[in-house]
């Protein structure tokens, strides 16, 4: 019998686990495939409060989960398959190796970028190619870079990109925004940023790191060569829900929708991370609600 059951050990996951071991509960951490989710694949990590020596996704996924063993956290690599009795007090989590009771269930489960699905993309990435200009924009100041996408999150990357890189070009494979007019008149009113609609990237180009993509007018058919060293691709994020939309509510994109303090529509089962409803898909933010969700599964232990 866990107290609580953490299910994907990223940094929300960590933070839980770390939080959860800190009050005492016995704690099982479930992961599929590594520790650290995409945190691994963070190239560097250089806002992250405190961790100032830069580290890299992978190193700072081992010092968290070092902190985690601290505490006597049991980790095991399992693949969830189902749980049973979700809304009743005690939980059981199966997987194809076994089945585990718990009094408490914590979604950490992470989102994955979407893919523009381009040559070049998988090679690139972290050299170049990112899902995030927050994380990695202030790797590119004075460098040339580029922002794939329409919406909200693509003007926000390309706003915030501007203030200290040389040149931002937005392509759009249409001709209309689903981003705010607000935000698409800023763009076009900075001098730094370069509009192209009707357009797509085919190809992401380089020796060690990214030095131009070729793109495609989607009408004419016409391709040119874009000299960048950053595409910033902001096409959207599906959460890795599959597993928790069987059991809790989500919202129409799929992520899990929670309170403040990261409790679901089901007693005894929260979510943290990017799995969830948030407004800012970061380390520090995903840790943050690792932190809360724990405390909150370890206050309804308590009564």
């Amino acid at each position: 019998m866990y107290d609580i059951i953490i299910i994907g050990s990223g940094p929300a996951g960590m933070s839980a686990a770390i939080y959860a071991g800190r009050g005492e509960m016995k704690t099982l951490v479930l992961e599929e495939l590594n520790a650290g989710g995409q945190m691994n694949y963070t190239y560097e990590v250089d806002n992250y409060p405190g961790i100032s020596d830069m580290p890299t996704g992978a190193e700072l996924s081992g010092r968290m989960k070092a902190h985690a063993d601290m505490f006597n956290i049991e980790f095991k690599n399992e693949k969830v398959r189902e749980i049973e009795n979700h809304d009743g007090e005690i939980k059981i989590v199966k997987t194809r190796k076994g089945s585990y009771e718990t009094k408490t269930i914590i979604f950490a489960t992470g989102a994955s970028h979407r893919k523009i699905g381009v040559g070049g993309e998988d090679r690139f990435y972290g050299m170049g190619v990112s899902y995030c200009a927050t994380c990695d924009g202030a790797f590119f100041k004075g460098q040339d870079t580029c922002v794939v996408g329409g919406g909200n999150v693509a003007f926000e990357d390309a706003l915030y990109l501007a203030r200290f890189c040389k040149s931002v070009t937005l392509i759009h494979r249409r001709d209309t925004f689903r981003a705010a007019k607000s935000l698409v008149s800023k763009a076009m009113q900075n001098p730094k940023i370069n509009i192209i609609t009707d357009t797509v990237v085919k190809q992401i180009n380089g020796d060690t790191t990214v030095s131009d993509v070729i793109i495609e007018n989607v009408k004419n058919y016409r391709q040119q060569q874009l000299n960048v060293s950053g595409i910033f691709i902001a096409v959207g994020q599906d959460a890795n829900s599959a597993l928790a939309k069987n059991y809790v509510s989500c919202n129409e994109y799929g992520f899990i929708v929670t309170d403040n303090l990261m409790n679901t529509n089901i007693k005894g089962i929260y979510a943290a991370g990017d799995v969830r409803n948030s407004p800012l898909k970061q380390i520090v933010t995903a840790a943050a609600d690792g932190a809360i969700a724990a405390t909150s599964a370890i206050n309804y232990i308590n009564g």
